[in-house]
């Protein structure tokens, strides 16, 4: 029996190694778009929308350029959010197996598209961007599960992944380093594709067939789904809890997806169209993305930080972790805001403090995000709630298109009334920490009016007795 149980450790501590090595490579490497935008230009990807003026400095207007790589992720993004809600219904019906297959799919056909793309078929990294940047956040989601294996480390693992996913934006950076040193980028993501043996490995020998439901149950082995009495899909979308974490994540998604898409021309605009200061900055953003994996697990010990403490009197697992999450979602709106205040600066040096700002709130936001729903709600709909928030975040992400359409036609490029406007409207966030701590207040309330009741019935039966 020892001997079982050391086994089931051993595969599980193999799992979660295996999950952290799968997130930092693989899963998020679409975020580094901003490196791979300095690839694509540099070999005339779109280079027909450039107009040129012929004259003795043969200056060029690049922005009908810029706003197509910016629609590329645009629209990636957007495809990934909308289908969010029935790929997150799959995870749910069909379990992990099925769900990773199809990101092994989506993963390989995108990384093939991009190898066998060229400046004339500049079309290709439409499909490719939205397969790649879907194909992660499927392997993301089957890899949260993963803290329900080490229950009072289980928001430390998912923040911890949390940031390998944000540092996996490197890639691209790797990629870029090798391409100025004469390795073709289509050699490059010909290796990611052959990688893809990697997850089908994962899927097969150290990924449960099902789900990994929490609490874990007694020598639990792989494909245990979770059972019992919980309370339905429907009435948790029609909680508060759900409407404002929507909220929370729809304004900051919208931020964060809209500063990537137009990081490159507010560089170009901020740099003088210098490629040598511009390829500098890409290189330094590129670099904090790299330490996303450092910003993780703050998250995480943030959230756990009681675990190990003992409860208050009558109060549930549950609710000390709901306790414990209020102050970690503060936090993130907190950076959040700060980040929008320092990218909406028109001084280049303060965005190495944006890129700083962006890539510790994005591990606080996903690390975040995934923790409290399986906190907040059961974790049987765990895959459908968060398919349901990230795809209605994507009709919040439809605005990226006229925002993008505003920025260039009737403010020439200039982005600060956009930046400002937005930097307004995270504050909206601060509402859901807010209403997670009342809630929490309430029921701390609510358990000590019952426990003077219980105490002065106590008293009272107590006088009787003496009285007889």
């Amino acid at each position: 029996m020892l001997g079982c149980e050391g086994g089931a450790k051993l595969r599980h501590s193999l799992t979660v190694a295996s999950g952290f090595v799968e997130n930092l490579c693989f899963s998020g490497i679409a975020y580094g778009w901003a490196s791979l935008v300095f690839i694509l230009k540099n070999d005339g990807y779109f280079s027909d929308l450039c107009d040129i003026t012929a004259n003795a400095t043969a200056l060029s207007d690049c922005s009908g350029q810029d706003e197509q790589f910016s629609l590329v992720f645009t629209v990636a993004s957007f495809s990934m959010n909308f289908l969010r809600f029935p790929l997150g219904f799959l995870f749910d019906r069909f379990g992990t197996m099925a769900t990773r297959l199809l990101a092994t799919c989506l993963y390989t056909t995108g990384t093939l598209l991009i190898t066998g793309s060229s400046p004339e078929q500049s079309a290709l990294l439409f499909p490719a961007i939205s397969c790649l940047i879907t194909s992660g956040m499927l392997f993301y989601t089957t890899n949260a599960q993963v803290g329900n294996l080490f229950d009072s480390h289980r928001s430390t693992v998912i923040s911890v992944y949390a940031g390998a996913f944000d540092s996996s934006a490197a890639v691209f950076l790797i990629i870029k380093f090798l391409y100025e040193r004469g390795v073709s980028f289509h050699s490059s993501f010909l290796v990611l594709s052959v990688c893809s043996v990697i997850h089908v490995f994962r899927t097969f020998f150290l990924m449960p067939k099902t789900h990994i439901p929490y609490p874990l149950p007694d020598r639990y082995a792989y494909g245990v789904s979770c059972g019992g009495r919980l309370t339905s899909f429907r009435s948790c979308v029609l909680s508060w809890f759900f409407l404002w974490h929507l909220v929370w994540v729809a304004v900051m998604q919208f931020c964060h997806f809209l500063f990537i898409a137009t990081v490159n021309p507010m560089l170009n605009r901020l740099a003088n169209r210098d490629q040598t200061l511009v390829s500098q900055y890409t290189n330094a953003f590129a670099f904090t993305q790299l330490c996303g994996v450092l910003c993780g697990p703050w998250n995480g010990l943030i959230m756990d930080r009681h675990k190990g403490k003992p409860l208050a009197p009558g109060e549930t697992k549950q609710e000390a972790d709901l306790r414990s999450s209020s102050l970690s979602l503060f936090l993130t709106s907190l950076q959040c805001l700060l980040f929008y205040v320092c990218f909406s600066s028109p001084l280049l040096p303060l965005q190495y403090l944006t890129f700083i700002l962006q890539v510790l709130n994005s591990a606080f936001i996903y690390g975040g995000h995934q923790a409290f729903l399986t906190i907040a709600f059961p974790g049987c709909h765990f895959g459908k709630l968060s398919g349901l928030i990230t795809s209605l975040s994507a009709v919040v992400l439809l605005l990226q298109f006229p925002v993008l359409h505003l920025i260039r036609e009737f403010l020439h490029g200039d982005p600060i009334y956009v930046n400002v406007g937005l930097t307004l409207l995270t504050l909206l966030t601060f509402i859901h920490p807010l209403h997670v701590h009342l809630h929490c207040r309430s029921l701390a309330n609510q358990r000590r009016a019952k426990q003077e009741v219980a105490n002065s019935g106590s008293k009272v039966t107590c006088n009787r007795l003496v009285g007889m």
